[in-house]
């Protein structure tokens, strides 16, 4: 037969454990975010091309001078007088913007999986945190639990003896 207060004392001592294997590492990174927070993460050369590139290229400033620069290039081989150096279909401009395409995408590419695993791990954190938040709550929970068995046992002797001493002036007030 399973002995529940066995298995629930097992379970408690478990949560325990994590809970300090928790603290434990939360200090851990507490003291090492003190240690570095002076120097900032060191992005390789790469990174930092890439993050840059993301932003100039997903930025309302670019969306606009390229539409400006894509206007004017059309205009200018409509309307030119003496010579149409890209002609109707566009064909070096189509070249131009494949090739933007082809080279910005995997700069943007390596920024996005940088910031996932970036996400990923401050996740990773958000999870932890809320477990230990949890066990903690449980542990609280246990101790406002505990207290209240105390108190219910105390009053219930203290309601004992009042009783006892009800009955004992009862019995001297009949005799």
């Amino acid at each position: 037969m399973l002995d529940l207060t066995t298995l629930g004392h097992e379970i408690v001592e478990s949560e325990k454990q994590l809970l300090e294997k928790l603290r434990t590492l939360r200090r851990r990174k507490r003291e090492g975010q003190e240690s570095s927070s002076s120097d900032v993460r060191a992005l390789t050369a790469g990174q930092k091309i890439a993050d840059t590139v993301a932003a100039t290229m997903g930025s309302w400033n670019f969306i606009i001078i390229q539409s400006v620069i894509l206007v004017i290039w059309i205009v200018l081989n409509l309307i030119a007088f003496i010579q149409h150096w890209d002609p109707y279909p566009f064909i070096l401009l189509n070249l131009a913007l494949s090739f933007q395409a082809a080279y910005a995408a995997p700069f943007i590419m390596m920024s996005q999986n940088r910031q996932q695993d970036i996400d990923r791990q401050a996740a990773e954190n958000d999870y932890h945190i809320n477990i230990k938040a949890e066990l903690e709550i449980e542990l609280l929970h246990q101790k406002i639990d505990q207290l209240r068995e105390t108190e219910v046992l105390h009053l219930t002797e203290v309601v004992h003896q009042l009783a006892d001493m009800l009955k004992k002036a009862d019995d001297r007030a009949k005799a």
